[in-house]
């Protein structure tokens, strides 16, 4: 019998904001403690993280390859020592290949990267994750083209890790509009949220799918998301639980003055096989 882990999509936080002090870091007090809690479910499950990053964009795939990845400094307006942290955990140029490996075997090309550093779509997660940086890591990017189909059928070739100790994370936001923050963030953060738990929780996985795939039909949907860069990875994770429950493991709706945020677990926390 091997444990199936649940997948998971976060939505990060801003910047470097586990590295902070402050009335910034405590701003993500809520969504630090649903990590912890994500790190709980898991107990000691995992072997390896695989993250999907809407921060790393590619014409098609890469996957990190390298055994001691460096960093992605994605950010500015930052503290000066936040362009000098280093999240330690090493790489797994095993995982790398595996992840290439399946992607292939689906008719899916993905290159090794061996150069690729940590984001800080990987990394503010990570860091309150696995705090000891002790867990072998490795991101895959998103490709540009924003396919949702695509990037479902990702999944769907990824699912096998599930079974092999694998934790795969959808990194992104369940609100990315960099032009509408504070009071008009309130409205269409709040509304997109909404037909998100609606069709993520509520609905069954059968109609999950087709619903994600017509998502510009949501209210609001192009408020909340100008491009699909950090929801991309939300479909990820979904195709490779397709047939499973979503659960929020995180909602706030005080967010930079306004903006409603959501993380969404899929799978049980632990299902035997």
């Amino acid at each position: 019998m091997s444990a199936r882990l649940p997948t998971y999509f976060i939505s990060h936080g801003g910047g470097p904001w586990p590295y902070l002090d402050g009335p910034f870091r405590r701003m993500f007090n809520q969504l630090e403690q649903s990590i912890h809690n994500v790190r709980r479910e898991l107990g000691n499950a995992p072997r390896a993280v695989l993250v999907i990053s809407g921060h790393w964009e590619e014409n098609g795939f890469a996957i990190s390859s390298g055994e001691q990845p460096g960093m992605v400094y994605d950010y500015s307006g930052f503290p000066e020592h936040t362009y000098r942290i280093r999240y330690k955990a090493p790489g797994s140029p095993e995982l790398a290949r595996r992840v290439q490996e399946l992607l292939s075997a689906g008719g899916v090309q993905a290159r090794l990267d061996p150069e690729r550093g940590y984001d800080h779509g990987t990394f503010s997660i990570m860091k309150p994750l696995y705090p000891e940086e002790d867990i072998p890591l490795v991101q895959l990017s998103i490709d540009r083209s924003y396919s949702l189909e695509l990037h479902l059928q990702l999944g769907r070739l990824l699912a096998p890790l599930r079974d092999e100790g694998v934790l795969i994370i959808g990194s992104g936001f369940s609100y990315h509009n960099l032009g509408l923050r504070g009071s008009h963030a309130v409205e269409p953060s709040r509304v997109f949220d909404a037909w998100l738990q609606e069709t993520l929780v509520t609905a069954t996985p059968e109609e999950r799918t087709p619903l994600l795939v017509a998502w510009e039909r949501a209210p609001l949907a192009r408020a909340a998301h100008p491009q699909e860069d950090h929801l991309v990875p939300l479909m990820v994770v979904v195709g490779a639980a397709e047939k499973e429950a979503a659960t929020v493991v995180y909602h706030q709706n005080d967010l930079f003055g306004g903006i409603t945020a959501s993380s969404f677990r899929f799978g049980d926390v632990l299902t035997v096989y």
